[in-house]
């Protein structure tokens, strides 16, 4: 059984930082679950390109306003408490947020847990996460 608070997650290595985002890992790769858990926060304000090329993710929202923008339809969707949106064909996406807002996320396949968006707004694949462990002295 694993049990973590959300402020003893936030106080150590499972917080990751960037300039738009905060994202608290309480469940990672490392864990065994098959899946990875965060609670991420968007600053409000901002506009955020995201395109999880080698993740599915499933996306709750808690806390806050903005809109999601699909990059291929140019469709966009009101982001409020007690919205769900699931990326389920790895959506090129942007994501607009008006009031702070805080996420519950769940990825798959799991983050090892340091990961932060690359030039196209993804993580790495896990099995390149994998190889570049291995390899590392």
């Amino acid at each position: 059984m694993i049990v973590r608070t959300l402020q003893e997650a936030r106080a150590g290595r499972r917080r990751v930082c960037a300039e738009n985002w905060e994202s608290v890992r309480l469940v990672l790769r490392e864990d065994g679950m098959g899946f990875s858990f965060h609670i991420t926060t968007i600053r409000e304000g901002t506009r955020t390109p995201i395109w999880y090329k080698h993740h599915l993710e499933a996306v709750y929202c808690i806390d806050g306003e903005g809109e999601i923008e699909d990059l291929d339809t140019g469709l966009r969707h009101p982001i409020r408490p007690g919205t769900l949106y699931a990326l389920d064909r790895h959506d090129r996406h942007v994501l607009h947020c008006r009031r702070t807002l805080q996420l519950a996320c769940v990825f798959n396949p799991a983050l090892r847990g340091d990961e932060v968006h690359d030039a196209d707004g993804a993580y790495p694949p896990a099995e390149d996460q994998e190889a570049n462990a291995a390899a590392a002295p």
